[in-house]
């Protein structure tokens, strides 16, 4: 699996985050785990779930910091997706920046 993961979050998400009192988007607090993507599901998720959006960042999540609270679940469309089972902090961040698009495709953080 890979060593990089992604996760798309609203600006009071983001400030959450970098306060150290991101408990998880709604959806995620719902479902027990945080969700992740993968950089080949990254497109389809942010089209999916956040469509219309504005003031998105996307993070990309070193899967390695996280250890054994990373599990690869069959999910939409039977793909395996990185789910987080604890917590998320900036620590585990790599990089972020604003969610942008190019050529119909979301641009990962440098």
């Amino acid at each position: 699996m890979d060593d990089t993961a992604y996760k798309i979050l609203t600006a009071p998400q983001f400030a959450a985050l970098r306060q150290g009192q991101f408990g998880g988007a709604p959806v995620d607090i719902s479902d027990g785990y945080i969700h992740l993507s993968s950089a080949a599901q990254l497109t389809s998720t942010a089209q999916k779930h956040f469509a219309g959006q504005d003031g998105l960042f996307v993070l990309a999540i070193d899967l390695a910091r996280l250890g054994n609270a990373v599990r690869w679940e069959v999910s939409r469309g039977g793909q395996l997706f990185p789910h987080l089972y604890g917590r998320l902090g900036m620590e585990h961040v790599l990089a972020h920046a604003p969610l942008c698009w190019k050529q119909g495709e979301v641009v990962l953080p440098a």
